[in-house]
């Protein structure tokens, strides 16, 4: 991704007192030794209300008969509603775009996306949970035939909007276009389709998808980055943030989000490692 693990930790701030984290992983045991004032910021209405990209399959799955959300980041926010005796309410966005643009609404109190410092100005961030490839999908014949060739003049790389592939490829492209669309199988495969795009850039579990619904088209061999994905939490609600920081290396320590991601069936996805304090 953009920075290590360590590096995460040192841009979103000291992960905290090593009291205080520890005490809050210690209050992780039952619901009754969760902090009232835990509880009060970071389920300010009775439930825990959790943003979730729904057009992202890594991070939300939906049954097509029930309509039920499953995937890794409602594992883990129902993990994090039984910790504090909650509910869980999931808050869906079409889209990374509309969740980002529901910062500072009071919509949600925690979201889960990837991690990106133009974000964290606007939003907490907890250290990474998880760790993701990301590549580029082709048509046969495209002029990006190789990932680390994919930055050249006269290409056109296109993204979904306001996604982690679009902030960290508009930083780092020197020479290739960035082609911003909708997120979703339906726009990727139409900007390929109609020649707007000479790749489309996304995590490698979409882009298997992608690829298994338009013919001639297949997934590069290895990555542009690594796109780390954290929970984030309003500003303004530090006691929330820390705790969620300790539910995070906890819940990776113990195996809660090791399995997520194999029940999720997510391809080229690791458990991200632990966070190194300063």
């Amino acid at each position: 991704m953009i920075r290590s693990s360590a590096n995460l930790a040192q841009g979103i701030g000291r992960y905290g007192s090593l009291i205080l984290t520890l005490a809050l992983i210690a209050g992780c045991a039952s619901v009754q030794r969760v902090p009232p004032a835990v509880r009060s910021e970071l389920a300010p209405t009775g439930k825990l209300r959790v943003g979730l990209i729904l057009s992202n399959q890594v991070l939300v799955t939906k049954d097509p008969t029930t309509g039920e959300l499953g995937g890794v980041t409602v594992s883990l926010g129902k993990a994090l509603a039984a910790q504090l005796g909650v509910p869980f309410e999931p808050v869906g966005y079409a889209n990374p775009a509309a969740l980002v643009k529901s910062f500072g609404t009071n919509e949600w109190d925690i979201a889960f996306l990837a991690y990106d410092p133009a974000r964290a100005k606007e939003v907490d961030f907890s250290p990474p949970y998880m760790e993701v490839d990301n590549s580029y999908l082709v048509l046969r014949g495209s002029k990006v035939q190789k990932v680390e060739l994919a930055d050249q003049p006269g290409v056109r790389i296109a993204v979904p909007e306001r996604s982690a592939p679009d902030l960290y490829l508009s930083r780092n492209l020197k020479a290739a276009q960035v082609v911003r669309v909708p997120g979703g199988v339906d726009a990727a495969i139409e900007v390929l389709r109609s020649d707007k795009a000479d790749a489309y850039a996304e995590n490698a579990h979409m882009l298997s998808l992608y690829a298994e619904k338009l013919p001639g088209s297949w997934v590069l061999e290895g990555r542009y980055t690594v796109i780390q994905h954290a929970i984030a939490t309003p500003k303004g609600r530090p006691t929330a943030s820390e705790y969620v920081r300790a539910f995070v290396e906890e819940a990776k320590v113990n195996g809660t989000v090791g399995e997520a991601i194999r029940a999720a069936g997510l391809r080229r996805a690791n458990v991200a490692p632990p966070a190194q304090a300063k």
